[in-house]
């Protein structure tokens, strides 16, 4: 796929289940598929995505012509600030939307802004505590909703959607304009 402005790297791995497509922040494309399976299937399911690796490849030229990455001292800094402040955001999104969860840990993530584990175990990348309140409390509020559909499903975006008070597209093309770093 290089005449479409990328390679893809393909990867084979005895663990996946299923494949996947991921875009690295140096906006490598790689596609892992498990032992099993086919290459050229596997190729044409991520031909059908273009659009979307095109996508978030301009993403990433986009984010890496703004802020530089931050330095050890101020990953450190905003450490201290994630470990108060996320636990108390999360906590009111817990209690404002009635969804609980079981533990919360706070990671130096740089591909994903949150998840949650099929236990309602969450967890919250520490970058988390540089964006505005409400983008936290949005980020907080999907991965409540994932403690009770684990998955991206209708009834996963109505429920986000109902405790956003019909803002989860608003909030989540803004939540976009920020990258984890």
């Amino acid at each position: 796929m290089a005449e479409r402005g990328y390679t893809i790297e393909l990867r084979r791995s005895r663990r996946a289940k299923r494949t996947s497509l991921r875009i690295t922040r140096e906006g490598q494309v790689r596609l892992t598929i498990p032992w099993w399976g086919s290459k050229r299937a596997a190729l044409a399911w991520a031909e059908e995505r273009h659009e979307w690796i095109v996508a978030a490849l301009e993403r990433i030229k986009r984010r890496s012509e703004g802020d530089p990455p931050l330095t050890d001292e101020q990953v450190e800094a905003l450490r201290k600030v994630a470990k108060e402040l996320l636990p108390r955001i999360l906590e009111m999104a817990s209690e404002k939307t009635g969804l609980r969860y079981g533990r919360l840990t706070i990671r130096k993530t740089h591909s994903r802004w949150g998840s949650c584990t099929r236990e309602g175990n969450i967890s919250l990348s520490l970058f988390l505590a540089a964006l505005p309140e409400e983008l936290i409390e949005f980020v907080c509020i999907h991965e409540l909703c994932h403690t009770v559909h684990p998955n991206h499903s209708a009834e996963f975006h109505a429920l986000v959607n109902l405790h956003t008070a019909g803002r989860e597209k608003e909030l989540q093309k803004r939540l976009k304009n920020f990258v984890p770093r």
